[in-house]
């Protein structure tokens, strides 16, 4: 019995005074214990209100993020209130202190205040969204995830890069699937000058509609770029939705089948031209090349 008046002196014992108010070890155990309850049960609480009421409705899932996102933060807010005037806490007393700290939060947290509106801004604006193919500071990927303060991309080597909201609100964005998936690409061509423009255009043409990963509609088309230093350039010009994450892959796939069709069709792939003049300089030895 001792031991246990003990504890409870120990416990009541204050730890600060905020104006009227006593904080005691008690206090701060109550209050530490409770918020953690709080944390748990609005996340369990934003799952269920986005998963179980909200995934019938038909709301694009980035939207339903950002409700629940606000909506937990706005529990948090309520419930952390409830739980300091359970606590015996004068809020009224602790003006002056959240006055401070909202001071020092405002210079020292301005980073994370300009991410988490900007993580707003893109979940209501939506400019990207989960699944979106993007390039962004040098960055190419899938969104795999966007919250109230970074969005995370993932590159085609399965590396997940954290990128800061900020980052997609003040910088170029370009979104590869934004409307849809159906991407166009330019892939250019370079053959000899004695080619003929308009076989080779046909030949190419050719190559890309038998690819399966070309769309027939809108058809692939063959533009006749420039005349090079010492090649006439084309450029093919293809759809597909298959190869948006794979770019790469994708033209790679399209100059093989074009250069074994070249070879069958005796197309000729120009080396670069350079013209050497010599001239015999006299009343001297040397030969000078230009």
């Amino acid at each position: 019995m001792e031991f246990r008046h003990e504890i409870k002196k120990w416990m009541d014992a204050a730890v600060v005074n905020i104006g009227n108010t006593q904080i005691t070890l008690w206090t701060v155990t109550y209050l530490l214990l409770l918020t953690f309850l709080l944390v748990i049960i609005t996340s369990k609480l934003k799952k269920l209100v986005i998963h179980r009421l909200l995934s019938k409705s038909g709301i694009d899932i980035g939207v339903l993020e950002a409700f629940g996102s606000i909506f937990r933060y706005v529990i948090l807010t309520i419930g952390f209130i409830i739980i300091l005037q359970t606590a015996g806490i004068d809020l009224s007393s602790l003006t002056i202190l959240f006055g401070a700290l909202g001071v020092g939060i405002g210079f020292g947290l301005q980073n994370i205040t300009n991410n988490f509106v900007s993580g707003l801004i893109i979940l209501f604006e939506r400019p990207i969204k989960i699944g979106d193919r993007i390039e962004v500071g040098g960055i190419t990927g899938d969104v795999t995830k966007i919250s109230m303060r970074a969005t995370t991309i993932l590159t085609n080597d399965n590396i997940s890069i954290i990128v800061p909201n900020s980052e997609f609100i003040s910088s170029s964005v370009i979104n590869w699937s934004h409307n849809d998936r159906k991407v166009r690409f330019q892939i250019p061509v370079a053959v000899s000058y004695k080619e003929d423009p308009e076989k080779v255009r046909d030949i190419i043409v050719d190559v890309a509609s038998k690819n399966n990963a070309v769309l027939k509609d809108p058809p692939p088309f063959v533009r006749f770029s420039e005349y090079g230093d010492s090649a006439l350039i084309f450029s093919l010009r293809a759809w597909t939705t298959e190869y948006i994450n794979r770019p790469g892959a994708f033209r790679s796939i399209l100059f093989f089948d074009i250069f074994k069709r070249f070879r069958e069709e005796g197309i000729e792939i120009p080396y670069p031209q350079r013209d050497i003049h010599i001239k015999d300089i006299p009343g001297s030895s040397e030969i000078k090349v230009s």
